[in-house]
């Protein structure tokens, strides 16, 4: 089974593996966001963050490679009165836009390999506008000792190096390292060793 059709298969699910409501990080930093502004929410999944930020009064295009999780993506907008733009895409071979989002939310975003993540984080910064934020958070490695959620690959999860690396260019970085129980969903549930990273280009 290819990873896509292992993906399809999980949002193909009646409920929403992931939860409904958005990631903690990113609610504790809706103080960043502004009604207006426009987002990308990539590999957004079920919409959890997609839908909460549109909420916001943020214009939000949502992009998973998984037309399932998409479709559940447009249904909990409706649900919630939302206006939601989804787009299906593999996020190694999209076509990323220059220059057009004032916010990119990146949360669990862990689908590449070490070998295609410097072209990915290089293609989140190109996305942004001047000014723009990235949000993000994502499994350290020693969250292959808690297992309670995340690639089970090494080179699929982040250091702090990894990320100093990636985004030391932008304007403002922060990074913050913590382990902290989480509960989202079915799929997202104890401990998890966690790296948070806020920037601005």
């Amino acid at each position: 089974m290819s990873e896509l059709e292992r993906w399809e298969t999980r949002f193909r699910a009646p409920d929403y593996i992931f939860g409904k409501e958005p990631n903690a990080f990113l609610k504790a930093h809706a103080h960043l966001l502004r009604p207006g502004q426009t987002a990308l929410a990539i590999a957004d999944g079920e919409g959890r963050n997609g839908v909460w930020l549109a909420e916001q009064g943020l214009d939000v295009l949502a992009v998973d490679f998984s037309a399932a999780a998409l479709a559940k993506a447009r249904a909990l907008a409706a649900e919630r009165g939302a206006k939601l733009h989804t787009e299906v895409a593999d996020l190694t071979t999209w076509r990323w836009p220059s220059a057009a989002f004032d916010v990119v939310v990146a949360i669990f975003v862990q689908v590449v390999f070490a070998a295609e993540r410097p072209a990915f984080f290089v293609n989140i910064k190109r996305a942004l506008k001047p000014g723009g934020l990235v949000l993000m958070q994502g499994y350290r490695v020693e969250q292959l000792t808690y297992r309670t959620g995340g690639p089970p690959e090494a080179e699929r999860l982040y250091t702090r190096g990894i990320l100093e690396e990636a985004f030391g260019d932008m304007a403002a970085l922060e990074i913050r390292e913590h382990d902290t129980a989480i509960n989202e969903g079915t799929a997202h549930v104890g401990m998890s060793a966690l790296i948070d990273l806020v920037a601005k280009k």
